[in-house]
């Protein structure tokens, strides 16, 4: 695996800590469970049941060893505590989309919190990133996947 750091409040690393510790508790055993009692049904070269349940297992270890490493290397950043016109991690921006004139609201968070309809993005995406450092007023470019987005930064703000 990579060893990027990945940036993160504290909240979003307990909820992926719950996430993984729910999985290997509760979820895993579950899964043994179904592949005994399909294994116990006989003939495996046939058996479905047998078959679902250990690739479903095999998916479920994959996404706790996904989630296992983002925590390893998770680096918990507190939120800036005074106001100021940067954009920082924790912050919430107002921008205005110069392209079709609207305004639009984004909060950069750790990784775990993102919700992309919420507003709420991830501090490591390509849009984020771009909007880091800058000030209020600047007019940017943002190089993302799906081309070049232009935007005004009109406000630079701390919500609790």
């Amino acid at each position: 695996m990579s060893s990027d750091r990945i940036p993160m409040t504290r909240a979003g690393y307990d909820k992926l800590k719950t996430e993984v510790d729910h999985l290997e508790t509760v979820e895993m055993p579950k899964l043994a469970q179904k592949v005994a009692a399909a294994r116990s049904e006989g003939d495996l070269s046939e058996n479905a049941e047998y078959h679902g349940a250990r690739e479903s297992q095999g998916l479920m270890q994959a996404k706790i060893n996904l989630l296992r490493d983002k925590l390893a290397r998770a680096v918990i950043v507190e939120r800036a505590k005074e106001a100021t016109d940067e954009v920082v991690f924790g912050a919430t921006i107002v921008v205005k989309d110069l392209k079709f004139g609207d305004e639009e609201t984004y909060i950069l968070v750790g990784a775990g919190e993102e919700d992309f309809d919420a507003g709420r993005i991830n501090v490591a995406s390509p849009l984020a990133q771009g909007f880091l450092g800058r000030k209020v007023g600047e007019k940017i470019s943002i190089d993302v996947p799906a081309g070049t987005l232009k935007y005004e930064i009109l406000e630079v703000r701390f919500d609790d």
